[in-house]
């Protein structure tokens, strides 16, 4: 579950003028804290270890940084232990809807920015729960639904994340195991910039393409 091609799968690599960059959606770090876990899996850790082995000239994290919306005492060593891991590594967050006070901690990382979008080379990097910022750009990357599909056979389902492509947008996975994912077709309603859409094209995180689904 925390093999180095399990992230790999579910993240992205593209190359910008700031050099091979690495993209990542959806970490909630902390999500045992809200969801009543009485283990600790870690995750945060293993997470790390991954960008590090890596190695990215930059790296872009596109919301929900953290799962409690508030910042906790245990949620601060959390995300202090996982930027000190990190220190190495220039890093942009695009602030989600779970990031209350991320600024808190990030401000004690030079490494670390915290903006509401970015831009780089024509490329828009956002979390996806706010409107659209009005720049231009080429293509759009995001997270924030955790974009899944549900296979459906006989009287069984299953579900399985995807990259989604809407337009000119591509939407993300979320990197964290233990959360499931919604299908796309609820969950494009949650960004208001993409809710008219009709259809999409999703993908496998092995790179196999599904077609087009009907929004």
């Amino acid at each position: 579950m925390y093999s180095f091609e399990a992230f790999e799968r579910l993240s992205m690599e593209i190359e910008t003028s700031r050099g091979r960059t690495l993209l990542i959606a959806d970490p909630h770090i902390g999500f045992e804290l809200s969801r009543g876990l009485r283990v600790r899996t870690h995750f945060e850790e293993r997470l790390a270890e991954f960008i590090a082995e890596k190695d990215p000239d930059l790296l872009i994290l596109l919301g929900d940084i953290k799962e409690p919306i508030g910042l906790s005492f245990t949620m601060k060593r959390l995300l202090m232990g996982f930027f000190s891991d990190l220190r190495g590594t220039p890093t942009i967050i695009t602030k989600g809807n779970h990031d209350g006070r991320i600024e808190e901690i990030a401000e004690k990382f030079p490494n670390v920015e915290v903006a509401e979008h970015s831009l780089i080379d024509g490329f828009l990097f956002l979390h996806g729960h706010r409107n659209l910022p009005e720049v231009e750009f080429s293509e759009g990357y995001l997270g924030h639904i955790h974009p899944a599909y549900t296979f459906k056979r006989g009287g069984t389902s299953r579900k399985t994340k995807v990259f989604f492509r809407v337009g000119r947008f591509l939407i993300l996975p979320t990197i964290n195991p233990f959360i499931e994912g919604f299908d796309v077709r609820q969950g494009i309603k949650m960004v208001p910039f993409l809710k008219d859409f009709r259809e999409g094209e999703a993908f496998l995180p092995e790179g196999i393409y599904l077609g087009r689904i009907s929004l």
